[in-house]
């Protein structure tokens, strides 16, 4: 039996959007196809509040994490790592041979703006990865306060991971100008998972085009070029596509400004029976809108709570992320998740833990 997803990846999909995933099949090079594209692009752009190409990724995050340091950076890349995902975003780099630096601090402290003008005051960096919501931990770091620091330096390029934060909290990409800003469609998007989406900005574009290729897949300047025809270098997610397109018209219909109040309405409640009953894990001022990492004071049996959720209540949450397994388990509030539907998984928790 379906067990209804509380985790923070892959989300629920209603069963509308699965529906459009059956949809006929068009060829990938037919004028049905770049129809398709071209009516997905306006809605990614207004979600993104930017006037700048979103390109479409058959891929994981990974895959446009990838792409965004294969393609932009030409000196040398500074990666602030507080998480797992910021941490895999400095191995990235390191695997594809891309000259880089990790700034790391501990997992349950945000990435503040002075940290980052200290580190770019050195001259050394023409690009910056940040992770804007840390799925491994449930913590915010402050993206606009740290762009408004990365544009002191002109030469300086903002990548940025919203991988559980896009869709689920407003993201104004032009005015903060950021110049890289990639999610996979499985979180807040609510959608099945193996797509991803990027915002890029057009001098991240053009420095694409003068960095000397290191990828063929996540070929910043041949997705462009194919974008411009509403089209994709190579085959992508067809199906993707289509319910990539109707859960944007449904997102568009809730409105944008409603479905992120939504986002906060189920993290205050999440926040706060968590503070009740346990602790968060990440420093107060930084938890997400849309997951919950608890901190598990109580010392309960996590693997066996998951189970207990899985077997009696058709319910799933995650536990915590490597090291943090077992102390720290994650409630994810994102995507088209409803506020009594969270209220609901609260309660089955504190009756397998009598609370």
């Amino acid at each position: 039996m379906h067990k209804r997803l509380f985790t923070p990846g892959p989300t629920e999909v209603r069963a509308g959007i699965l529906k459009e995933l059956a949809t006929p099949q068009v060829h990938h090079r037919s004028p049905e196809f770049s129809s398709l594209y071209a009516e997905i692009q306006p809605k990614l752009q207004q979600l993104l509040y930017t006037k700048a190409p979103v390109l479409l990724f058959t891929s994981s995050s990974t895959g446009a994490m990838e792409s965004a340091v294969t393609n932009l950076v030409a000196k040398r890349c500074l990666n602030l790592v507080n998480g797992a995902f910021s941490k895999r975003w400095h191995e990235i780099a390191v695997g594809n041979g891309v000259p880089c630096d990790a700034f790391s601090i501990a997992w349950d402290r945000a990435i503040k703006p002075e940290m980052v003008d200290e580190q770019l005051a050195t001259g050394k960096y023409d690009a910056v990865t940040l992770v804007m919501n840390e799925t491994s931990t449930g913590l915010v770091n402050p993206v606009k306060e740290i762009a408004k620091v990365v544009d002191r330096y002109p030469d300086v390029f903002l990548l940025i991971d919203a991988v559980s934060g896009m869709a689920g909290v407003k993201i104004e990409t032009d005015l903060w100008n950021l110049d890289f800003v990639l999610a996979g469609v499985q979180k807040a998007f609510a959608l099945p998972a193996g797509f991803a989406v990027a915002a890029v900005s057009e001098r991240a574009l053009a420095r694409a085009e003068a960095v000397p290729p290191r990828s063929y897949y996540f070929s910043l300047p041949a997705m462009y070029k194919s974008h411009k025809k509403n089209q994709t270098p190579s085959t992508p997610s067809i199906p993707h596509m289509y319910a990539l397109n109707a859960q944007l018209s449904d997102m568009l219909e809730e409105g944008l400004d409603e479905r992120f109040a939504r986002h906060e309405q189920m993290a205050k409640i999440v926040q706060a029976w968590a503070k009740k009953h346990f602790d968060i894990f990440p420093e107060e001022g930084h938890w997400s809108p849309t997951l919950t990492c608890v901190k598990n004071t109580g010392e309960i049996d996590v693997a066996g709570l998951i189970r207990s959720l899985a077997d009696d209540y058709n319910l799933r949450i995650a536990n915590g992320y490597g090291d943090l397994k077992g102390k720290t388990f994650r409630i994810a509030h994102m995507g088209d998740t409803q506020i009594d539907e969270a209220e609901g998984l609260l309660k089955a928790i504190e009756t397998i833990l009598n609370l």
